[in-house]
């Protein structure tokens, strides 16, 4: 498929499908056609090759698995497309790893000297390279969104993210330093003009979306936190009639807090997806915040108990295993005697065989679930538009998301 030309509305490949939403205009419907047991077998695969490959493969991995997502989700039935190259990835990642190696070892060590100069102590050197770390941490989430668009196609169109990491790097520690003075309460005032400042500078070909809106449309999102701090809050203040009841509001107000942050931000999608426009193509979502939260709570807790009955059968055998050295007579000191490569090399494998089951149960229970919903609840309005939408420039970017890779920010699926 050629990118730079856009492909002929006539093929059937192409075809488009609509829906009606409630406002009555027709779109493009969105769905996700991926099953479970693909990206279950496709997560574990490719995480036991990285394991095999001391954490080599993992930009392989992350290519793929981001490959089998984006071609999952259709909207008007046409796939999205990811074209990453995982050398990019590792290319961008050897950058980031060098830059940050000069920073904990050259800044860290000055650091290190004038608090030991002036204040005969450690704990200055410490939190001011936290601090320092945290402008990288928004400028590593900003460069990883750049690169995911400048990565991504549908109808053979690419997206695109204009540079901007330290613009919005500063504008986030602004917001979050306002947020945490307010106490939270102008929290929804920081994710509007967040997303504000990265939807105006994100383009579909040669078209430019831009965020409407005012941020104070966001402050109902907030009504299940509020309510559930005020009440808990009031509850523990006043007293209740007894230790079991001072629990169980504690315990009904922890999990209506916890659905309000998925309410949160579940409306927070939705408002924010309603209020983009892109030169006459605009967006309709529905998704629920009810079903994002069972999808979490359900999806967690049958990848907890699925893990669980794999990791029974090792943990029996290690008990047994135990049982017998003792009645070999076998003492601790025996146990020590045992090759420190062994005992290390068992428990670096039981490590991983954790981790890989877990990742894949995500991915199967909780990741795939998201995606399908939230591609489900999405419908793109006034399609005529989009046969108008011209090719953009590769976006070269050959750092990748490097930082984000080496600070563990922004760069999962």
């Amino acid at each position: 498929m050629n990118g730079d030309v856009l492909q002929d509305i006539d093929n059937p490949w192409v075809r488009t499908q609509t829906k009606a939403t409630d406002d009555g205009p027709e779109g493009l419907a969105g769905e996700f056609i991926g099953v479970r047991g693909r990206v279950f077998g496709l997560a574990l695969k490719t995480g036991l090759f990285t394991v095999f490959t001391l954490g080599l493969y993992r930009f392989w991995m992350k290519t793929r698995l981001r490959r089998w997502y984006w071609s999952s989700v259709r909207v008007g039935g046409i796939p999205a497309e990811y074209v990453g190259d995982p050398l990019e990835k590792l290319l961008g990642f050897l950058i980031a790893v060098v830059f940050l190696a000069f920073y904990i070892g050259i800044v860290n060590l000055i650091l290190m000297f004038l608090s030991f100069s002036l204040f005969q102590g450690n704990v200055a050197a410490y939190a001011l390279s936290f601090v320092g770390v945290i402008p990288l941490w928004f400028y590593a989430s900003y460069r990883a969104r750049r690169y995911v668009l400048a990565r991504t196609r549908w109808r053979s169109i690419r997206f695109g993210l204009e540079p901007g990491a330290w613009g919005y790097a500063w504008r986030a520690l602004v917001h979050w330093a306002i947020t945490i003075v307010t106490c939270g309460l102008l929290w929804p005032r920081m994710t509007f003009w967040l997303e504000k400042y990265r939807t105006d500078r994100t383009w579909y070909g040669d078209v430019k979306l831009e965020q409407m809106g005012k941020w104070t449309m966001l402050f109902g999102a907030t009504k299940h936190i509020i309510l559930a701090l005020v009440i808990g809050g009031a509850s523990l203040l006043l007293g209740t009639n007894g230790l079991f009841w001072a629990f169980l509001v504690t315990f009904a107000c922890s999990i209506w807090f916890g659905y309000g942050l998925v309410y949160y931000r579940v409306k927070c999608w939705e408002l924010l997806t309603n209020n983009k426009q892109a030169n006459g193509i605009v967006f309709w979502a529905q998704p629920s915040p009810w079903r994002v939260f069972w999808i979490y709570a359900l999806g967690y807790g049958i990848t907890g108990f699925i893990a669980s009955i794999f990791f029974t059968p090792l943990a029996m055998v290690a008990l047994v295993a135990v049982g017998m050295l003792e009645e070999l007579n076998l003492s601790v000191d025996a146990i020590e005697a045992l090759p420190a490569w062994g005992l290390a090399i068992a428990g670096i494998m039981s490590y991983f065989a954790m981790f890989l089951v877990w990742g894949a149960l995500r991915h199967a229970f909780v990741t795939m679930p998201l995606w399908r919903h939230y591609a489900g609840s999405l419908t793109v309005v006034d399609p005529g538009d989009i046969d108008r939408v011209s090719q953009r420039p590769r976006d070269a970017f050959d750092e990748a998301e490097g930082f984000a890779e080496a600070l563990d920010v922004g760069a999962a699926i």
